[in-house]
């Protein structure tokens, strides 16, 4: 229980520092953590599913992240000197012959099923990468950088949680979705939406960029897809019988255990601040 005390004081002001040190910081720390994230997906499925490509993954990924990273920072102006928006456009041309890198490897290789290992190379594209970037452009959907919009994203997401556990271990009776999280209850679920909606009200007071009903939105939004993509990540350890994705968090699990409600909140969530902002 210390470890995981300690382990997770530390996490929070890992995250926390990560978003009020800047957008370059902000930007070079989560194209470094989806990248080992996405690392720990290919290790996890490479244990007894398919044999992914490691290395052409994790370039397309990076790749990715950084080509629309950039683009977004110089739509907004915040690099002008360094790349323009016509630079930053001819990166992203560059994809679609990186990512043919996936299938041409896979001649070179004595693959007893090649198109799984390129499936699910794919997939953690998909699953890791492009939810990390989601959550990078939150913090520009208002134009220049807001720590504001991610940092807020955090505190609901963990609010939710925790509103969660401590609801659903003192009340939960009614199984949420038994077959793949036999632990989550409907009471934990609907305490998790009123928490964070609560500490949504709170955020409203400082943050005045959206009024306090848009945010209430959003901490529903985060505790609805942000069960969701928890629910997701359990059906995936249970297919490959894991019981955490890693050990790098002592007491934690992997970075997919603490990151699998962003998978799928982060892209929903920017999309409403998208049009909300615009």
């Amino acid at each position: 229980m210390r470890t995981r005390a300690i382990t997770g004081i530390l996490f929070v002001i890992v995250m926390v520092g990560s978003v009020l040190l800047g957008q370059y910081v902000f930007g070079a720390f989560y194209l470094v953590l989806s990248s080992l994230t996405l690392y720990e997906f290919y290790k996890l499925v490479s244990e007894n599913t398919a044999k992914p490509d490691v290395v052409a993954g994790i370039f397309n990924g990076v790749l990715v992240f950084a080509g629309f990273g950039l683009l977004i920072l110089s739509n907004n102006m915040a690099m002008p000197l360094l790349l323009d928006y016509k630079t930053t456009h001819a990166l992203l041309f560059l994809l679609p012959v990186s990512s043919s890198m996936i299938f041409i490897r896979q001649l070179f290789t004595r693959a007893m099923m090649p198109f799984n290992n390129i499936g699910f190379t794919c997939l953690g594209i998909l699953l890791v990468i492009a939810p990390f970037t989601f959550f990078f452009a939150m913090a520009y959907t208002g134009g220049a950088y807001n720590f504001h919009f991610p940092l807020a994203f955090l505190i609901l997401l963990w609010s939710n949680d925790t509103g969660a556990y401590l609801v659903g271990r003192s009340f939960g009776k009614t199984k949420l979705f038994e077959r793949h999280s036999p632990k989550k209850t409907w009471e934990g679920f609907i305490g998790g939406i009123i928490i964070s909606a609560g500490i949504a009200l709170i955020i409203g007071h400082f943050f005045v960029e959206l009024k306090w009903n848009q945010w209430v939105s959003i901490a529903i939004l985060i505790s609805c897809f942000g069960t969701l993509g928890d629910l997701v990540e359990s059906m995936f350890k249970r297919s490959i019988n894991v019981k955490d994705s890693g050990g790098i968090l002592p007491g934690h699990g992997g970075l997919l255990d603490r990151f699998d409600g962003l998978l799928l909140a982060a892209p929903v969530v920017y999309t409403y601040l998208y049009f909300v902002t615009t």
